[in-house]
């Protein structure tokens, strides 16, 4: 992989509000709503900042409130914390965090991983090897855009709006990304 920016695509309206990216996220795949937990889970995202150096969006937290672990289109996978079982994802995201800080061209132009200034933060992977990954740049997690490190296009590319808001976009065909392979809006339960 390369650390060649590829293209930004950028939303015509950036959603804030956690609920309604969740609910366009539903919208996009209608069998989500099947994996709906009856009432939110308590998570310890305490665990999850800490263990990070971090706040994390609320989108995020919010979708992993109301969802288990699931993959979407049997290619993106989102391992969502589980209550009580926390410290799994720190575990799974510092082990991206290595991946990316191996990856990543010495010395490089490129976004550094986290926890550098304006780092990415990644929270989701491909079967393609593809890293999803928040930029840290912004005053608040809520204003940071996504990245998409990818193996299989050979670069990277940004996402100016939300994790969800970007998987919504994703899969109901709005956002039109360079090279990368979703082939179809599926979910699985992880």
């Amino acid at each position: 992989m390369t650390d060649d920016l590829i293209d930004t695509c950028t939303p015509k309206r950036r959603i804030t509000d956690p609920a309604e990216a969740l609910a366009a996220l539903e919208r996009a795949v209608p069998d989500l709503a099947d994996y709906r937990r009856p009432t939110p889970a308590v998570l310890d995202w305490a665990l999850l900042e800490e263990g990070l150096g971090t706040a994390l969006p609320s989108d995020y937290k919010h979708l992993a409130e109301w969802y288990p672990a699931f993959a979407i289109g049997h290619c993106i996978l989102l391992g969502l914390p589980e209550p009580g079982a926390e410290h799994y994802v720190l575990r799974d995201i510092r082990s991206l965090l290595e991946a990316l800080v191996e990856a990543r061209p010495e010395p490089g132009p490129g976004l550094p991983p986290h926890p550098a200034p304006g780092g990415l933060l990644p929270w989701a992977e491909s079967d393609e090897s593809d890293t999803f990954a928040w930029r840290t740049t912004g005053g608040t997690p809520q204003e940071w855009g996504v990245t998409v490190a990818g193996h299989s296009c050979g670069g990277r590319w940004h996402y100016e709006g939300g994790a969800v808001q970007f998987l919504a976009e994703l899969c109901d065909g709005t956002l039109e990304p360079p090279d990368l392979r979703l082939f179809d809006s599926e979910v699985t339960p992880c």
